[in-house]
């Protein structure tokens, strides 16, 4: 259980509410057939190149939060290595690619279980904010097209804040938005770096989100659906 009473609940978006591999995936298998993928990697392959593509965008994002690479290294490199790997010739990924995924898949409307019901009751019972490392355009269209905008009293988004989480600084800034101390707040989130520690470093306890139920060093609260966190809320 929380050690303190909370006022404020702190939400990360990607992974946690908006569901980003689901939403991806059916980005991405419509693009590969669009943009006949099948002729370069062949018909059956759809779903070994989409797995390449979300574990190599998993480690860049990975890079980005550490602060290691920026937004445009991101952006260039994830689709191009997912074609060095297998074994295509990266030259060949055709950029009007990245643009039509980055407009299609931010305006999937996919959530995880629960997520609706769960900010439905807690936006009555405290005030809720999100904290996103995602980049400005796309988090509100998120947002928008997944119904979850109404649910929060401030949106922090790293991009335009100029602090990536996990640094202290993005939790205390929104902490002051929201008009609370660091105890009476809790912060929700599905990176270990990211959202548990970083949340941890500004003083505020937080809850692992983690269905696929991967090993918690941390050894912090965690819940696999969301409907759980009406146990510690």
């Amino acid at each position: 259980m929380l050690n303190y009473t909370k006022k404020a609940v702190l939400f990360d978006l990607d992974h946690t509410l908006w569901d980003f591999e689901k939403n991806a995936r059916e980005t991405l298998q419509e693009l590969y057939f669009e943009y006949q993928f099948d002729r370069i990697f062949a018909h059956g392959q759809v779903d070994l190149f989409i797995d390449t593509y979300n574990r190599i965008n998993h480690e860049l994002w990975d890079q980005y939060h550490r602060g290691q690479i920026d937004k445009n290294y991101l952006r260039h490199r994830r689709f191009r290595d997912t074609f060095v790997e297998l074994g295509a010739d990266p030259e060949a990924f055709p950029d009007q690619f990245e643009i039509d995924y980055l407009e299609i898949c931010p305006k999937k409307p996919h959530l995880f279980p629960y997520a609706i019901e769960v900010l439905e009751y807690l936006k009555g019972r405290y005030s809720v904010h999100l904290i996103s490392n995602g980049f400005s355009e796309a988090c509100k269209t998120k947002l928008e097209s997944s119904g979850l905008k109404n649910y929060f009293r401030n949106v922090v988004i790293s991009e335009e804040v100029g602090v990536l989480k996990p640094d202290p600084k993005i939790f205390r800034y929104t902490l002051e938005k929201a008009g609370v101390d660091s105890e009476h707040a809790v912060m929700i989130g599905d990176n270990l770096v990211a959202d548990v520690m970083g949340a941890r470093n500004a003083g505020i306890e937080a809850v692992y989100f983690n269905p696929h139920r991967r090993e918690n060093p941390e050894k912090c609260p965690e819940i696999e659906c969301l409907s759980e966190l009406k146990i510690f809320l």
